[in-house]
């Protein structure tokens, strides 16, 4: 079979045929009278071959080895196309990601692509100070698309680098919310202490409600967090938590100062408060000190005659600390 035939029935191009005879991949055996290459039945099933393994993705040095050398075995080579098809994909999908954000920030013009591209190349440098300045940028220039500083958000993990792109989160709008919620639910707990930050920042109602749906998340860390939020945005169930905090004495100073701030803006609260101090007093002996100390100094902000009372009843407690404690706070309020 001559070259032309050869090309049409297998749809390889002459040209391409040549090629692979100059590199020895496949020789015609047979010439004709008139000295044209003639294709064998055997030349033909190799061009076949070769056809199927650069569809792999094989070179054609690597495809010449695969039918030439009787030595050669496949499963490295083929672990290798794995790992090679593997960082090419990863590839297209971040360029197609890109590109579906640059697309959503509806630039006007190519300025505005440059620019979103140099913020959303910014936003992945291994600088923190790069990365700190694009959040910061992402605000006073050309926005750059709520998802793109979620995932940012997400997977930061410098502290002034995380803050920078939670302010710009919480000037963006409501559109971070729900993909922020979705962090929430991520297995990996960074991830979810790193969502309820941010969505503790977006002043809204919607993030407020977000919030004590976190009260009851199954992450302690989240509920606290979720906890000194809504603490500081006044709203009254997270009392439960912040006394959890105070006892645990975990981040239990924010929580004390949370816990003051809703007493002294929630009157009707500080009962409850004080109630809830006492309660976890009754049930902390003189064995667990600091606990008890800790209560007494956190019951000791808590304005209202609960809270007096049973500053009354401490000041004649068995631990020193605790009765001293005690004494001073109501000598504090006596000349108030």
């Amino acid at each position: 079979m001559l070259i032309g035939e050869v090309a049409r029935r297998s749809g390889v191009s002459a040209r391409m045929l040549r090629h692979y005879e100059s590199l020895g991949l496949v020789r015609p055996t047979g010439r004709t009278d008139t000295n044209y290459r003639e294709y064998s039945g055997d030349d033909i099933r190799r061009i076949f071959h070769i056809e199927s393994l650069r569809s792999l993705g094989l070179s054609l040095r690597e495809v010449g080895r695969a039918l030439d050398d009787p030595g050669f075995t496949p499963s490295g080579l083929v672990d290798d196309l794995i790992r090679r098809t593997r960082e090419r994909v990863a590839t297209e999908t971040e360029l197609l990601t890109r590109l579906r954000r640059i697309g959503a920030a509806e630039p006007d013009g190519w300025e505005d692509v440059l620019q979103s591209v140099a913020l959303l190349q910014a936003l992945g440098s291994k600088s923190p100070e790069q990365r700190q300045r694009a959040a910061l940028s992402s605000v006073e220039e050309v926005p750059v698309p709520v998802e793109a500083l979620v995932e940012a958000a997400l997977s930061e993990t410098d502290p002034n680098v995380a803050g920078a792109l939670r302010w710009a989160l919480a000037r963006s709008g409501d559109e971070g919310r729900p993909l922020l919620a979705k962090g929430l639910g991520s297995p990996a707990a960074e991830v979810r202490e790193r969502a309820v930050q941010a969505i503790a920042e977006i002043p809204n109602d919607e993030a407020t409600a977000l919030l004590r749906e976190a009260l009851a998340h199954s992450d302690v860390v989240v509920r606290r967090h979720a906890a000194l939020a809504l603490g500081a945005r006044g709203v009254t169930e997270a009392i439960p938590a912040l006394i959890d905090m105070v006892v645990e004495q975990t981040n239990d100073v924010d929580a004390a100062d949370a816990l003051s701030a809703l007493a002294s803006g929630h009157p009707a609260s500080a009962d409850e408060i004080a109630t809830g101090l006492i309660d976890r007093l009754a049930h902390h002996t003189p064995g667990s000190p600091s606990r008890r100390r800790r209560l007494t100094e956190a019951l000791a902000e808590i304005p209202g005659v609960t809270a007096s009372r049973a500053l009354a009843d401490l000041s004649h407690d068995d631990d020193r600390a605790v009765a001293v404690t005690a004494t001073y706070v109501l000598g504090i309020r006596e000349a108030r």
